[in-house]
């Protein structure tokens, strides 16, 4: 079985997500959305939340599971037992910073291959970062994130009466 990982901290998960997490399904067996706990990060949402918000927009993917980790990715891929890490690129800063995890995974188990999937141009400049902001501002998120992370982050960002 080809078992892939889709890491990120997903604060929160958006159509870009699901873009590449949709096209490594179609060529993967199984892929395992791995979300990290990133507390340095300092997450919007807690991770049981961002777990719980790719669960549901990943929910009609059938070949697709999620799972939270706390650990070095080489680990938890080999407690997958999954030996490709799927990760999506966007803009060419996104390429510098995911060649040196590669690199830096390499070192670390040579048996873990990297596959990067290019976003397509309406997802070039979409980040959670970006979707933490326009909501923040109660901007539309309908094209960027699924229903149920817009209800999430309205309830996070409520409007004043």
């Amino acid at each position: 079985m080809r078992r892939a990982l889709t890491p990120g901290t997903f604060d929160p998960i958006t159509a870009g997500h699901l873009d590449v997490i949709t096209r490594a399904a179609q060529i993967m067996d199984e892929v395992v959305v791995a979300v990290a706990a990133s507390a340095k990060k300092r997450p919007l949402f807690s991770l049981e939340e961002r777990v719980a918000l790719a669960r549901e927009a990943t929910a009609h993917l059938p070949n697709v599971r999620v799972e939270p980790f706390d650990c070095l990715l080489i680990d938890f891929a080999r407690q997958m037992d999954a030996r490709v890490v799927v990760k999506g690129l966007r803009a060419i800063t996104d390429f510098e910073y995911e060649f040196q995890q590669t690199a830096l995974n390499y070192q670390l188990d040579s048996q873990l291959e990297t596959i990067f999937i290019m976003s397509p141009p309406e997802y070039m400049y979409l980040s959670s970062s970006v979707v933490r902001e326009i909501a923040s501002f109660h901007g539309e998120l309908d094209q960027f994130v699924p229903a149920c992370v817009r209800e999430a982050l309205e309830a996070k960002f409520p409007r004043a009466e």
